[in-house]
């Protein structure tokens, strides 16, 4: 009896901890996505796409946004962020179509569709989250967890 109590009790843990346990480990690649594989319609009252567009991957600026995006990639995924990027304006995406950036750019789009900020320079994940969190959508979001 005392085995099957100790059977039941762990596999009941188990089932409540793997959910937590599975977000804690959320790769970043999982959060990054190229914009040549995505549209941004596709994200439209799911998720929060903050768009980096750069002219090559080896642009100093998009080297660093993207080690700041993954330095704190947990942040952003409690957002419900997804991180698109696009470094080959010769092949034109429809993100890059829309978004029409000049080099170096970081866009945040919001659930509903609308941007809400672009910036010509990278920006510390703490200044973006900071951002989504005035958005009404996600003051709304907050408000429900806490009921």
């Amino acid at each position: 009896m005392k085995h099957r109590l100790a059977f039941v009790l762990t596999s009941f843990l188990a089932v409540l901890t793997a959910p937590v346990l599975a977000a804690e480990d959320t790769p970043s690649d999982a959060l990054i996505q190229p914009a040549s594989e995505v549209d941004l319609e596709e994200f439209l009252w799911l998720n929060r796409p903050l768009v980096v567009l750069a002219d090559t991957d080896r642009d100093p600026r998009f080297v660093e946004q993207m080690a700041l995006i993954e330095k704190r990639a947990s942040e952003l995924v409690e957002r419900d962020v997804v991180v698109i990027t696009d470094t080959d304006p010769a092949n034109v995406s429809s993100v890059r179509k829309q978004l029409r950036p000049r080099g170096f750019m970081l866009a945040l789009i919001g659930k509903d569709g609308i941007t809400y900020f672009r910036k010509p320079f990278p920006w510390d994940v703490r200044e973006i989250s900071a951002s989504i969190d005035k958005m009404p959508m996600r003051q709304q979001e907050i408000r429900d967890r806490r009921n």
